[in-house]
């Protein structure tokens, strides 16, 4: 998936970023998720993740994602074993978002993988990939910028707001997030 050229879609004059078949694709995806998945008890992770590969999410036989999350386009999306996508994520998966096993993104957090070209006069959208690491933590309410990647263990802290990558077992807070201290997980 491209985005359309904005110097001839012109999106700064009403015209589409992306083709109409996507633009069909993403209203059909939206409908199905309302009416199969969104309203339905927090327990129906099986029945979601059926949905969500039916539309082309890449995901794993045990990953729990609730019906509240809103996703902009499953194709663009990979979820690893175990890992949990809590109520109210927004993953706008313009561009990939890969999310590792036993990675937590917790209520109400905002992935974003795309941005614009601030020097284009036509603002330009451009697709950025994020790949979150396995056994991360993105707390409550935090944000995940275009083109960062998490390192496995890596935390992002309540409202924090993570634009640049972060190391591996790092805990990082505040916004801009900084690096606070290793996360050192306990190993039995």
């Amino acid at each position: 998936m491209t985005p359309l050229d904005a110097g001839t879609a012109k999106p700064m004059e009403g015209g589409p970023s992306f083709s109409l078949g996507n633009r069909i694709f993403r209203v059909l995806w939206g409908l199905s998720w309302l009416l199969l998945a969104r309203w339905t008890p927090p327990p129906l992770h099986k029945w979601r993740r059926l949905v969500l590969r039916a539309f082309g999410a890449d995901i794993s036989g045990n990953a729990r994602i609730y019906g509240s999350v809103s996703i902009w386009h499953p194709g663009n999306l990979s979820i690893g074993g175990h890992a949990v996508i809590g109520p109210g994520v927004r993953l706008y998966n313009q561009g990939h978002i890969r999310i590792g096993e036993r990675s937590i993104i917790s209520q109400r957090s905002h992935i974003c993988a795309s941005t614009h070209d601030v020097r284009d006069p036509e603002f330009q959208l451009q697709l950025r990939p994020i790949t979150i690491g396995r056994e991360c933590w993105v707390a409550a309410e935090a944000f995940v910028g275009p083109g960062v990647t998490m390192g496995d263990e890596a935390v992002l802290g309540a409202r924090g707001v993570l634009m640049r990558d972060a190391e591996p077992n790092m805990i990082y807070r505040g916004n801009p997030a900084e690096p606070v201290r290793t996360r050192d997980l306990r190993r039995a």
